[in-house]
């Protein structure tokens, strides 16, 4: 009887736990979420994020003034940021407060995102260096969280919110946060 090659059999092992990690994947509730040990805690700190222009800053008694939000880290330079806003602009115009943070930009080039495109935020800090941002857990922009009126964050989405996103998401968990 012949002897098998591990070095044949290895790939098809490789093969075939790579296909159970798709398959695991696929079967996710929400496979496009990816997960977050924030969910439950306090909203970090974001006193080191600095204010953008003559807007309306963002401080750290907002994020725990008792009301649910929406924390939105986005950047100009970000293509599916630009795709987003007008779900954000749309969320806004119902009477949810959004506070943004403009994520590793330059000032210039974000006040014009934002006077091209239209402002949904009540207040906004920059984030020019990224610290606060790796302090959220941020993967890549954009990405928003929901606060909920005691300064912890109730639910996370990575990625550009679409009208489907919003209304299946996002509104739920508002809803969710404030009861």
């Amino acid at each position: 009887m012949a002897k098998i090659n591990p070095l044949v059999v290895l790939p098809l092992v490789f093969f075939a736990g790579l296909a159970g990690l798709f398959i695991f994947g696929m079967g996710r509730e929400d496979a496009q979420q990816l997960p977050s040990s924030q969910i439950g805690r306090d909203a970090p700190s974001i006193a080191t994020v600095t204010p953008l222009g003559d807007l309306p800053p963002l401080t750290d008694e907002m994020l725990r003034d008792g009301k649910v939000k929406l924390v939105n880290y986005w950047a100009s330079w970000c293509a599916p940021c630009r795709a987003e806003h007008p779900q954000l602009e749309a969320l806004s115009g119902e009477g949810v407060t959004i506070y943004g943070i403009n994520y590793k930009d330059e000032a210039a080039n974000a006040l014009k995102f934002l006077g091209d495109l239209g402002n949904p935020y009540a207040a906004i800090g920059q984030d020019e260096p990224g610290r606060t941002a790796l302090e959220w857990g941020v993967y890549g922009v954009p990405e928003t969280y929901i606060i909920d009126g005691e300064g912890k964050i109730a639910y996370r989405f990575a990625g550009p919110i679409t009208a489907e996103i919003a209304e299946k998401y996002i509104r739920p968990e508002i809803a969710k946060a404030g009861e």
